[in-house]
């Protein structure tokens, strides 16, 4: 223990102060993308909350709960896409879905894995649009602008992480929480698991 901190006596905190009598608080972990899991030309900003460049990038945090929600705005479009990966899926290449590690609606409104057409949605978002995503270890479903599209994605196996990926002038904002919409009944934003903190 150094002389510059000291653990807090008394029974109603427990955690450790300074000389001061401050409590250092730890930063509460949130879900963004992930800096350490992205292409090389990718650009995270905004708090790791849009994505530019070119190239993909992971969340930080797997959907690790029974049913997990986010959100895309998309700002600019161009060649973009959104899903779910593994950690294996290479972070540079566009399109995703492309490889068994991969499950995205790709900026046509194509549904992609393993690079086989699997769906298409009905309507193909435009910018300024929200894209809202559910994953309940069955099928991946898609919302636009609040309304269900009714195409899932579905096989998805192994620990997954929301994925995104842009190209040709597209950006993406994410949001795992303070959505634009109600995220379906039962569905949630993504938690991180005890054992990450």
């Amino acid at each position: 223990m150094s002389w510059t901190s000291f653990y807090c006596p008394c029974f109603c905190c427990g955690n450790r102060t300074n000389r001061s009598g401050h409590v250092q608080l730890k930063e509460i972990p949130t879900v963004k993308l992930d800096m350490t899991n992205m292409g090389n030309d990718v650009v995270i900003v905004k708090s790791g909350k849009r994505i530019c460049g070119t190239g993909s990038a992971l969340s930080n945090a797997p959907i690790a709960q029974d049913k997990a929600y986010f959100e895309i705005k998309l700002q600019s479009t161009g060649v973009w896409g959104v899903g779910l990966a593994t950690k294996l899926c290479n972070m540079c290449t566009v399109p995703l879905g492309n490889n068994k590690e991969s499950w995205v609606v790709r900026h046509d409104g194509v549904l992609f894995h393993n690079n086989e057409e699997k769906g298409k949605l009905p309507e193909v978002p435009q910018e300024g649009d929200i894209l809202g995503l559910t994953y309940d270890h069955v099928e991946l479903n898609f919302f636009l602008n609040g309304k269900a599209l009714n195409n899932p994605l579905m096989g998805i196996k192994g620990t997954v992480f929301p994925v995104f990926y842009v190209d040709e002038g597209a950006v993406i904002d994410v949001q795992f929480d303070r959505f634009y919409h109600q995220p379906p009944d039962g569905f949630d934003s993504i938690m991180i698991e005890q054992s990450l903190l």
